[in-house]
């Protein structure tokens, strides 16, 4: 429970089914007020943007309350602390990291999933719009888009334990974001109206630079931006500002519109063209997994789909090759722009989702 409608909502929908409910929230120790002892509020929900925030815990609380279900806010300090870690290294590797992906597989689908087991619970539900349905035929269960294409978030849970599909819970994925708006206002949740989280929860304020300055220290990333031919038609104060596909806030007037076509690290170089330098027939991702039997070994046949390199792009066809163990080249039908190193490529069969990896 994050104190969002979504995750309010899950809750409801689960004891009206006749669930027994727990109601967990993961403190981050991001944010100092975090780290404070949870206030119990008399005012409405807090509006604040977030989702591991003092504001958001005690909204959380309150929905407990009204419920009359036990609640639990677990320290995550140490596994939030990871999540930095790697979205640091991925953006100084000059690459463009998915932290939302790795809370899912570490946190809300690893260590809560662990909790659970302690606690004799026998499932973990969350506030996705997704949806774990049984396959025609078999005993397995198939992970799917949520109803709601507009809301869906199945593409940010490709990386969840294939075993563990057997015990999650999607209650809203059948639903439209308004559909659960309506659903919270009628069940007595005050924050049925509450704003969506818009920023990753350790960077408030979106300003990813200085969030990698106060976890790293002054860092000496300044450099040259060049065009596609090497020429240098400008400077940079640090290339962990950009990511692939990029065209505003380059700092710097064009003629016409440019955009980020590659990072370089190395030479600390920021390398801009048009548009059509973006494109890009084919990728390759490693850190495979596959929620579908059949998949993930090099004598594979490719596989036909569709395959989505980004949370908001649209799913294009595409055929996957695995070229190793834990590796596999997608070549699409037609030329993607934007497919930006260190996200996630995921695989559908129409709605349901195959696998995924991350783009190298």
């Amino acid at each position: 429970m994050s104190g969002g409608v979504d995750s309010s909502a899950a809750a409801w929908l689960l004891q009206q089914q006749g669930h027994e409910v727990i109601g967990l929230f993961m403190r981050s120790g991001v944010h100092q007020e975090a780290t404070c002892e949870l206030p119990v509020l008399d005012s409405g929900p807090s509006h604040r943007q977030g989702c591991c925030s003092a504001a958001d815990a005690a909204d959380a609380r309150r929905v407990a309350d009204s419920l009359d279900i036990p609640f639990h806010a677990l320290n995550f300090q140490d596994a939030f602390g990871r999540i930095q870690d790697y979205f640091a290294d991925e953006y100084l590797a000059g690459r463009t990291p998915n932290p939302c992906v790795m809370c899912n597989n570490w946190l809300k689908f690893g260590r809560l999933w662990d909790f659970a087991q302690q606690v004799g619970a026998t499932h973990v539900a969350s506030g996705h719009y997704a949806r774990v349905v049984p396959v025609p035929g078999s005993e397995r269960l198939a992970l799917m888009r949520g109803r709601d294409d507009g809301k869906d978030q199945s593409y940010v849970l490709f990386g969840i334990d294939p075993a563990l599909l057997d015990h999650v819970l999607f209650p809203v994925g059948d639903a439209s974001k308004s559909e659960i708006r309506e659903t919270a206002e009628r069940a007595g949740l005050r924050v049925f109206d509450k704003p969506d989280s818009q920023e990753i929860c350790f960077v408030p304020d979106n300003d990813y630079a200085g969030f990698l300055r106060r976890h790293r220290g002054e860092l000496d990333t300044a450099g040259e931006v060049v065009d596609t031919a090497g020429t240098v038609v400008g400077q940079h104060q640090g290339y962990e500002r950009f990511t692939v596909g990029q065209r505003r806030g380059l700092g710097i007037a064009f003629g016409e519109p440019r955009y980020v076509v590659a990072i370089e690290p190395e030479s600390h170089r920021v390398v801009v063209g048009e548009r059509e330098d973006l494109a890009r027939t084919s990728l390759e991702a490693d850190r495979l997994n596959w929620l579908v039997d059949g998949h993930g070994s090099p004598d594979d046949t490719p596989l036909r789909c569709t395959a989505q390199i980004r949370y908001r792009h649209h799913a294009a066809p595409a055929t996957v090759e695995t070229i190793g163990a834990d590796r596999a080249r997608v070549t699409f039908d037609e030329p993607q722009y934007g497919v930006a190193p260190g996200q996630a490529v995921v695989f559908y069969d129409d709605d349901r989702v195959l696998g995924g990896g991350w783009i190298r």
